[in-house]
């Protein structure tokens, strides 16, 4: 008895099943009728210009939002492969980097610090730009959709229509008929005016959103992108201040190692005790001064004790206090400037022998 029950409810299930899919076959052969139909000029099509130009912005609308979105993720794809392409290149700076020379450990913090720079740039970017598009891009398709069905529903409404109207000039009425056939044409218009209803409000709301969207998203990246790039500058103007040191390091390495190989064709200083309380080759001195040099180039000092120089200024010669201090390649001296200034010679400064010309 069970068995039997059940297989009744399933053969009723089945009976189901095929009678909807069998309603559905009716109706789409009923609309594929109907459009042939109004497209032959025998029936007429129920239009609707407004929405018709509503539906054409929406279409546009996507369009346009979809090549947005494309355009900002391959955006995005470009500033990862230019922080990608960035990292490589501070490692291959961090790793030739001697241990020794100028600034090592800064070159390393400012490499870290644009590594964190980019990845915090392509976040907000993120952020600020593709969440808020995708989500205005999620409305899409379902809103497509219900124009779609709008369509579907349009087409049944004047297929009904047109039933009616067809029954109503047959030469035999039959009431019952035109009366069932009414009813279905009531509701196929209440459906039909639902979607078309909802859809008309909906519509020029979303037309207008787009304007938002618009100024939200680049708006937001351009906050990002400024901030980015006067960070950026930052840090670039760091690393430029760093190599201009190593530079100078390498310039005062350079002069070093070519005094020591041009020494026997540079004049020789007088020995470092030697003191001159008055004349020399050059003329009257202050007391205590050696001789003087002119400055062939600009020397920029890099420690406390040393002259900083300008091409062109004349720098007085003294003795070093304790003659083991002086290094191979460097004076003592103090400018003429200082001593026309002060008349005394307690500006001293120590400054590499090459970079002047006795005169």
């Amino acid at each position: 008895m069970a068995e039997t029950e059940k297989g009744e409810k399933g053969g009723k299930g089945v009976n189901v099943s095929a009678g909807k899919l069998a309603i559905n076959m009716q109706k789409r052969l009923t609309r594929a009728q109907e459009k042939v139909m109004q497209k032959l000029g025998k029936a007429d099509e129920t239009r609707d210009t407004a929405f018709e130009e509503g539906v054409s912005n929406f279409n546009k609308q996507m369009v346009e939002g979809a090549k947005l979105q494309k355009d900002l993720k391959a955006y995005l794809l470009a500033v990862k492969t230019m922080h990608e392409a960035s990292k490589r290149l501070q490692d291959c700076l961090a790793e030739m980097y001697e241990p020794d020379w100028f600034g090592k450990e800064e070159v390393d913090s400012i490499a870290e610090d644009t590594d964190m720079l980019w990845i915090d740039f392509h976040q907000k970017l993120v952020d600020s730009a593709i969440i808020n598009l995708d989500s205005y891009m999620a409305q899409f398709p379902e809103i497509k959709n219900r124009i779609a069905k709008r369509d579907r529903k349009l087409v049944d409404f004047d297929s009904a229509r047109h039933h009616v109207a067809s029954l109503q000039k047959g030469k035999k009425k039959d009431e019952v008929k035109i009366a069932k056939a009414e009813e279905e044409l009531g509701r196929a218009q209440k459906v039909f005016e639902e979607l078309n209803v909802e859809l008309q409000d909906e519509l020029p709301t979303l037309w207008n959103s787009r304007v938002g969207l618009y100024v939200t998203t680049f708006q937001s990246m351009a906050g990002v992108t400024e901030k980015f790039h006067k960070e950026m500058g930052k840090l670039s103007q760091n690393l430029n201040d760093v190599m201009g040191k190593l530079e100078d390091q390498r310039n005062i390495n350079e002069a070093a190692s070519n005094h020591n190989t041009e020494s026997d064709t540079i004049p020789k200083s007088p020995p470092k005790n030697a003191v001159t309380n008055g004349a020399s080759d050059s003329g009257d001195l202050p007391p205590g001064v050696l001789y003087k040099v002119k400055a062939l180039h600009d020397y920029a000092a890099t420690d406390g004790d040393e002259l900083e120089m300008k091409s062109g200024e004349v720098v007085f010669v003294v003795p070093f206090d304790a003659p083991d201090e002086q290094d191979e390649g460097w004076l003592l001296g103090v400018k003429e400037s200082h001593w026309l200034a002060n008349k005394n010679l307690s500006a001293r400064g120590v400054f590499p022998e090459n970079f002047t010309q006795r005169c």
